[in-house]
């Protein structure tokens, strides 16, 4: 009887594992499409909004429409670049969260993490360091905070069901 029991307990361990790493892939998935959703709209706001970031409506009270037309240029490259950016680490961290995650591929959960990281990393401190221009941090940054706590969610819940074989 008492195998029978450990059986059981080893089993319902498992199904506990397996639904933390569903659910865990599924949100880091999640995570990853709003990435990919935050850099379009970075994109869509460069050619038909303000002309500057999500939640940066001027620079010192100029619009884009008041700079020189070469700066305009420039910035708007930029804009592209990083929507360009941010919008193929969205799609990596998608798919490597939803393809290789929940097939407990430790490789593809670890690099998910660390592209979501490193880019998190070097951009984030960027818009607490000076005050050159003033943003809405709540427009501008918080859709990626609230992206990046999901995402944390699902790597925290997915942790044990990769580890477990």
């Amino acid at each position: 009887m008492a195998t029978d029991k450990s059986v059981v307990d080893e089993r319902g361990e498992q199904v506990q594992y397996e639904s933390r790493l569903r659910n865990g892939a599924l949100l880091m998935a999640l995570a990853g499409i709003a990435f990919v959703g935050y850099g379009l709209v970075f994109l869509v706001l460069n050619f038909v909004g303000s002309g500057f970031e999500l939640g940066v409506s001027t620079l010192a009270g100029m619009t884009s429409a008041d700079l020189d037309p070469t700066v305009a240029y420039y910035i708007s490259h930029l804009h592209v670049a990083t929507a360009a950016f941010i919008i193929s680490t969205g799609i990596a961290v998608a798919a490597l969260s939803w393809y290789g995650v929940r097939q407990r591929l430790t490789w593809a959960w670890a690099t998910a993490i660390v592209s979501a990281v490193v880019g998190l990393a070097l951009a984030l401190p960027m818009h607490w360091t000076g005050d050159a221009f003033a943003h809405d941090w709540v427009t501008h940054l918080g859709p990626i905070y609230l992206a990046t706590i999901v995402f944390v969610v699902g790597v925290v819940l997915s942790y044990r069901g990769v580890q477990a074989r």
